[in-house]
């Protein structure tokens, strides 16, 4: 894999493709966690005497058009206090202004690639998505994946790879059709896959009787709103005696007090777990805040789908597109 090490930055200019799709209100930004994770990677550069980086990033689902809330200002505001005053750093603006973004436009690439001398992805969170800036903008210069891109590979790849026994991977949440695909692969990977969340009505009718074999599936609280406590209790158990814990998406909607009960026994269990923990997702992250279940936690990915599908697959389309180039910008072998 190239990383930032690999590409001779000086005197250049530099596109860095972040993860920049944070809560705004009122014109701020409310969580700067994303922001501050790009930190490490936008200084790197700049001790390395780069001529400018030029940022690019999205917020949220604008549908192709622009919308006035969804501009980056505030990002932009917010990374310059973070940042040594004259840093030659600039947001671009919102990438998901352009319909060419998600409809992974080569001749969108071709206008970014304007921009810059050099690509570097550190956006991990949206690199399991087809779009212009992740897969075809590294066909077009020379390029590598950024510093918070590799450490996010560095953790999840001792999950996939060598994992402390038992790896219990806990799966929750409402995205049936990105997560039912993966959990079959998951479950030959884990030890295993705790299932709760609306995938726990569908779970049997989706996996192979061999996947089901070591997946253990939630009961669910009458309205179906949560898992039951009984089940929470039993998932903890399981989650208590682990080597290694995976969890992405929570048991129910736990942002309503009456239906959070199982979310909460189960971020707790994992932030006191002995073993070596990995959560990750928005909705995940939000339930372990909210439980305050985060201190405990190993790593805090910042890609919930991306996550997901590294760990299933081994993979993310945007961290093949950038193995696929040489440092010339030519395809490699």
């Amino acid at each position: 894999m190239r990383t930032l090490k690999d590409l001779k930055v000086e005197g250049k200019t530099v596109l860095l493709r972040t993860d920049y799709d944070v809560p705004l209100k009122q014109g701020k930004v409310q969580d700067d966690t994303r922001i501050r994770a790009s930190l490490p990677t936008i200084t790197f550069l700049l001790d390395r005497g780069v001529k400018a980086i030029s940022i690019l990033c999205h917020l949220d689902r604008p549908g192709g058009r622009v919308v006035e809330a969804l501009k980056v200002e505030p990002v932009l505001s917010r990374l310059r206090s973070l940042l040594p005053q004259g840093a030659l750093v600039e947001v671009r603006e919102n990438l998901r202004f352009h319909p060419g973004e998600e409809a992974n436009s080569l001749d969108f690439a071709k206008q970014l690639a304007g921009y810059g001398e050099l690509f570097v992805n550190d956006a991990f969170a949206a690199s399991h998505r087809s779009h212009a800036s992740i897969v075809s903008l590294p066909k077009l210069l020379p390029c590598s994946i950024g510093l918070q891109f590799e450490k996010e590979l560095l953790t999840l790849s001792k999950v996939r790879e060598h994992p402390r026994r038992p790896l219990v991977a806990v799966i929750g949440g409402a995205k049936l059709e990105t997560k039912l695909p993966l959990i079959e692969k998951l479950a030959e990977i884990a030890d295993e896959v705790l299932v709760g969340g609306k995938l726990a009505q569908e779970i049997g009718n989706a996996c192979s009787p061999k996947a089901m074999a070591c997946i253990s599936v939630a009961k669910l609280t009458k309205d179906g709103k949560d898992i039951t406590k009984e089940s929470a209790f039993s998932f903890a158990q399981k989650i208590e005696t682990a080597g290694t814990v995976f969890w992405n998406g929570p048991m129910g909607v736990f942002e309503e007090p009456a239906h959070d009960l199982g979310t909460k026994i189960i971020a707790q269990a994992i932030n006191a777990a002995p073993g070596f923990t990995v959560i990750g997702g928005g909705d995940t992250e939000a339930a372990a805040t909210k439980f305050k279940a985060e201190e405990g936690v190993d790593h805090i990915s910042l890609g919930g789908g991306a996550m997901l599908q590294y760990v299933a697959n081994g993979t993310l389309v945007g961290l093949t597109a950038i193995e696929e180039r040489g440092e010339d910008g030519q395809s490699g072998n």
